[in-house]
């Protein structure tokens, strides 16, 4: 694959074809638990709209009644009608404001529950492809759009656009000519905004991407901040941040430049429609032809066409934004998880399991790749056996012992638990039964019992402090506030070592019936490993466990071993047979540092 350039994006784009309602349409499935809310809220909102459009007829009539006549006793009762009507309204907009807030904001929560719970769903290969950064925006401020045109800019497009016929019809029963004028200046309107649409999508698309890039960057900065200042890298790095933010800048100034250009156009046709509008009146007014209220009604209904025309710019602009972050949502949504529970598969328990784990002709590759990680892989591990895996770097270990809690398929072959294939059985029992601890220990920013009890919520502390003293962690008592000691992000406050023992002991907390290690004890200084090595015997003993090794040391815990070269196993047995027969083997072993003595088995 071609080498990615700086600043080129990670995801795939839009290619800007695609109709912008298309995606916001297929959201409205979350408008439905809010249906009554937002019924309510249009209905208050018309009635709001229908209080304001009668105040100018009120007006009209009070011009030409009372005023005329010199009748303070009619005056008084239009002016109290006028004043009832704009009670009305401002209860109405309450009304309206306190549905629109409550069913928006439970919607954008419905929406976001709903991705990150798609994200969960979603393989580890999807999650190697993306940055984390887009996923984050997605999930923060893409929503934020979203809820803001679904509670604003929906609502006020529906509104501006009953206003705007309601008045245009008012208008054209109060004078024809008149009323003409003003509904033909909807043509330049809608010729401005079909313009400005178009653009400002392209615009909106590319600076929610690039916002994207630049929280990436943030999250980038903030994990690996030790080894920014350790090779003093910060002015590099603040460099290439600032070329992404400058882009972003640019881009935003791009889209100012757009809304600015189209709201002084939006601002521009009623006013030139309104000076137009007064010239022609009181000419009419003048000729006897239009009474003065009716003019008063007249300009005080085309005033209220003001707002609407000149907001739409603005909801055109929100509209299009939503439809840009309802693409991008979608673009998570509508990737189908690979790893699935197939329909008849089944859920293994603890009791049930003996724990025979065989690979059976298993290849794999990772998507996009054109080379096969794993060739036609044969291995079987017996029930309560442990086998080490022992390769040089980048032989694919680390993807094999990936393929047995699925974290990926296999692309070849199949991995059997007990003569199951374990596509055939449930991922909440296998992930169950496998427990896992990586070489790089992930830590969550909760409480050490949190992290501990991760994979098996209802442990007691009798369990969990069994499972600290195999892993030689009973540190964590020494924390400032014990188990419940927030470790923070990464668990960075602390060592290499200490979260690789938690995490050790989260991977054998409930003795699950397959043990997946991928060389957990590297952090380890030599007298901690071998005291954790001892009590790991006594484990292994009642499990099946597969091991990657990358320190001869390691292999003390093994009963047999595994050669892995190429992608293929090339040898299998005794250390001391590999070691005596093998020179393939033997030359892994002599890149690594030697064991301690006495504690490789032979």
């Amino acid at each position: 694959m071609p080498a990615q350039r700086d600043g080129d994006p990670a995801i795939p784009r839009a290619d800007g074809r695609v109709s912008p309602l298309r995606n916001l349409w297929r959201l409205r499935r979350y408008l439905r638990p809010y249906a009554a809310a937002y019924v309510l809220l249009l209905l208050a909102a018309l009635a709001a709209t229908g209080a304001g459009l009668a105040v100018p007829l009120v007006a009209q009539r009070v011009v030409d009644g009372p005023i005329a006549r010199h009748d303070p006793a009619g005056l008084l009762r239009l002016g109290g009608l006028a004043l009832l009507l704009g009670l009305v309204e401002a209860v109405l907009i309450f009304i309206r404001r306190w549905s629109q807030s409550s069913s928006s904001v439970g919607m954008e929560a419905t929406i976001r529950a709903d991705l990150y719970a798609h994200l969960q769903r979603l393989p580890a290969g999807f999650h190697d492809r993306w940055q984390s950064g887009q996923l984050l925006s997605r999930a923060i401020s893409d929503l934020s759009v979203l809820r803001r045109f679904l509670s604003f800019g929906l609502l006020f497009l529906v509104l501006n656009v009953v206003t705007y016929v309601a008045v245009v019809v008012l208008l054209l029963r109060l004078h024809g000519p008149l009323g003409l004028l003003v509904a033909a200046s909807a043509v330049p309107l809608f010729l401005i905004s079909r313009r400005f649409g178009r653009h400002y999508h392209t615009a909106s698309r590319r600076m929610q991407d690039q916002q994207g890039d630049v929280a990436t960057l943030v999250e980038e900065t903030a994990q690996g901040l030790r080894t920014m200042k350790a090779y003093g890298r910060g002015p590099e790095l603040a460099d290439r941040f600032a070329r992404r933010a400058r882009a972003l800048h640019d881009t935003g100034v791009g889209k100012g430049a757009l809304l600015a250009r189209a709201s002084a156009l939006f601002d521009l046709v009623p006013n030139l429609t309104l000076g137009a509008t007064l010239v022609g009146g009181a000419t009419l007014v003048a000729r006897g032809t239009l009474t003065i209220g009716e003019l008063v009604a007249f300009v005080s209904l085309q005033l209220m066409l003001i707002w609407p025309v000149q907001s739409l710019g603005w909801i055109i602009a929100n509209g299009q934004e939503a439809a840009t972050a309802a693409d991008r949502i979608h673009e998570v949504l509508d990737t189908p998880p690979s790893i699935v529970d197939a329909p008849d598969a089944v859920a293994l328990t603890r009791p049930a399991v003996r724990g025979r784990l065989r690979f059976e002709g298993v290849s794999f590759r990772y998507p996009g790749s054109a080379e096969p990680v794993l060739r036609e892989i044969e291995l079987t591990v017996e029930p309560g056996e442990t086998l080490a895996l022992v390769g040089a770097t980048g032989c694919g270990k680390s993807t094999l012992l990936s393929l047995v809690p699925r974290l990926y398929d296999v692309t070849g072959g199949r991995i059997t638990l007990d003569g199951h294939d374990l596509r055939g059985v449930r991922l909440d029992a296998l992930r169950r039964l496998v427990g896992v601890a990586f070489e790089e220990p992930t830590l969550f920013s909760m409480s050490v019992w949190e992290n501990l009890t991760l994979g098996c919520p209802d442990a007691t502390g009798d369990e969990v402090r069994a499972a600290l003293a195999l892993a030689q962690a009973d540190f964590a008592y020494d924390l400032p506030w014990g188990l419940a000691t927030r470790v923070g992000e990464q668990g960075l406050s602390l060592s290499g070592g200490q979260r690789q023992r938690l995490a050790l002991a989260r991977a054998v907390l409930g003795r699950p019936a397959l043990l997946v290690l991928d060389d957990p004890l590297s952090a380890l200084d030599v007298q901690t490993e071998a005291l954790v090595e001892a009590a790991l015997r006594r484990v292994l003993r009642d499990t099946t466990a597969l091991l990657v090794v990358h320190r001869p040391s390691t292999v003390a815990l093994a009963d047999r071993v595994a050669l892995l070269d190429g992608g293929r196993i090339t040898a299998v047995g005794r250390h001391s047979e590999l070691l005596a027969t093998v020179p393939a083997y033997r030359a892994v072993l002599a890149a690594e540092p030697s064991p301690a003595p006495g504690l490789v088995r032979s």
